[in-house]
């Protein structure tokens, strides 16, 4: 059997047990299989959003293992990347949902967490909640930008690379740039450039997350009904 062919039985196997994923994803990760016999087909676009566009949002494209990262500002700006790059799937760092029984980020009825930050608790994964200030506006604006992002018609996901940079061993931003670089080197990722912001270098971790997601070996912390952010599953390809 030829090595190509024998890769993407191993990814359909991976997928086909689940792996922590909800019947949603799993369902959604089916619909992928003929693109995941081939992972360099998959182009990655991976969103560090800002709050408000006045401040830059770090993207990445992620075809294969190479990367062109850069910033944007306005919401149009990400779109017309999306449409350019057409991606096989969009992760976003920001939260793209809200607890149950919330039907908008000022209603205070419902609950201040979800499911998928109470299971970033459980890991002892640091985050900022949904409801705190700053990270409502990040919360409005990711809500929008995923319904804007639809004729994309691929996979629009959550992701949080400060998380997934703890499981995958890279230095948070807050050690140094420099070793969040290199962090990301040690996984193979290449493209990398000299000077690169936290913002591209966070946007470069969302992409890679999404490529885990697309070759079934990710997996989601939270529900269906209220969303979910797709991680890593812990120990695969650790930097350390």
């Amino acid at each position: 059997m030829p090595k190509d062919e024998a890769e993407g039985e191993e990814r359909q196997r991976r997928v086909s047990e689940g792996r922590g994923f909800s019947p949603l994803l799993f369902r959604t990760l089916q619909s992928m299989i003929t693109i995941m016999h081939d992972p360099k087909t998959t182009t990655i676009l991976g969103i560090d959003l800002a709050g408000v566009p006045t401040r830059p949002s770090g993207i990445c494209i992620l075809r294969d293992m190479t990367v062109e990262t850069f910033l944007a500002y306005e919401d149009e700006e990400i779109v017309g990347i999306a449409e350019s790059c057409q991606p096989t799937v969009i992760t976003i760092d920001a939260p793209l949902s809200l607890p149950l029984g919330r039907k908008t980020i000022e209603d205070r009825s419902g609950d201040h967490l979800r499911p998928c930050d109470r299971e970033l608790l459980r890991r002892k994964i640091k985050f900022f909640p949904i409801t705190l200030g700053p990270i409502r506006v990040l919360t409005q604006r990711g809500i929008a930008l995923k319904e804007k992002l639809q004729f994309c018609e691929c996979p629009t996901l959550e992701v949080y690379p400060g998380g997934a940079q703890d499981i995958l061993g890279i230095p948070r931003k807050q050690q140094g740039l420099d070793k969040m670089k290199k962090g990301h080197e040690k996984l193979g990722i290449q493209g990398l450039k000299k000077g690169m912001s936290d913002h591209e270098l966070d946007a470069v971790t969302a992409a890679y997350v999404g490529k885990l997601f697309s070759e079934g070996e990710a997996e989601v912390y939270g529900s269906d009904e209220e969303g979910g952010i797709i991680m890593p599953i812990a120990s695969k390809r650790s930097t350390s």
